[in-house]
């Protein structure tokens, strides 16, 4: 795809992400965020690469943060699949724009400029990905970060207060949520683990990313030259509390490590199947 192609720009709220210099720190900073709690998921790192626990049913939606005074060009990958056409997802395709300091929550599949199917926890077989026939790469989220061609180069100064991430508002209506988070994650990790031994919980992904009820996002287009290739690949894997206690990531008494099957990746490349 060339990179004069149309990109979805996303509506979004200004953010400034304080504290480290920005040559410390990604270009974009990738979270995942809870819709049914309220939660920020606590990311976890492990025989380097970072997880999350996502808890089964579960809505999420993904955050994005740039930290720089320039606009981006942000390629979302679900389960290996892109988030806004549905193509196995590859960097050189179409994303998420985002102005300078901003960020945005990408809460489902984009189905028109208007609506997007939410993204879900669910089980691996009911996965957007695997219900198109392509399994392999569930259980990751990607991203693929470019820097914008313009001349001459505007680089804006960072705001001067912390990230906007909700409404003032917000905060109130979901501190009892957020509050009982842990320990809603922690009961289904304790359900699932008794599924199942550790093995097989160590072997295998449980989850996927459902394709969930339609809600409404718009969003508009904007044209978009990349600078060169992408500045920044960055994934985060997920999987049931359950499967991160038996791959030793959470804790657990009695658990010593055990082996990690093929990772899933985040652009894959190749070809899209005829779905079933």
């Amino acid at each position: 795809m060339s990179p004069h192609a149309l990109i979805v720009r996303c509506a979004v709220l200004l953010a400034a992400l304080a504290c480290a210099p920005l040559a410390a720190r990604p270009l974009v900073d990738l979270a995942v965020v809870d819709r049914d709690d309220g939660s920020l998921l606590p990311q976890y790192r492990h025989a380097g690469e970072s997880w999350v626990a996502g808890v089964p049913g579960h809505r999420y939606a993904v955050r994005l943060a740039n930290a720089s005074g320039a606009r981006v060009l942000v390629v979302l990958s679900i389960d290996g699949v892109n988030a806004v056409t549905g193509e196995d997802a590859d960097p050189s395709q179409a994303g998420y724009v985002l102005g300078p300091w901003e960020s945005a929550e990408i809460a489902g599949w984009r189905k028109s400029l208007d609506d997007v199917a939410g993204f879900r926890f669910t089980a691996l077989p009911d996965s957007y990905a695997a219900r198109t026939g392509r399994p392999d790469n569930v259980g990751v989220i990607g991203i693929a970060v470019f820097r914008e061609r313009q001349a001459p180069m505007v680089d804006l100064p960072r705001p001067p207060y912390p990230p906007p991430y909700r409404a003032v508002g917000d905060e109130a209506k979901t501190a009892d949520a957020r509050d009982a988070a842990p320990a809603a994650r922690q009961a289904a990790g304790e359900a699932l683990a008794g599924a199942m031994s550790a093995e097989e919980e160590a072997g295998r992904q449980r989850i996927g990313t459902g394709h969930g009820e339609r809600e409404w996002s718009p969003v508009g287009r904007t044209g978009f030259v990349r600078a060169g290739g992408p500045v920044q690949l960055a994934q985060l894997r997920y999987d049931t509390p359950a499967r991160l206690v038996a791959l030793g990531i959470l804790p657990r008494a009695g658990w010593h490590g055990r082996g990690i099957a093929r990772a899933p990746r985040a652009f894959p490349g190749g070809f899209v199947p005829d779905p079933p």
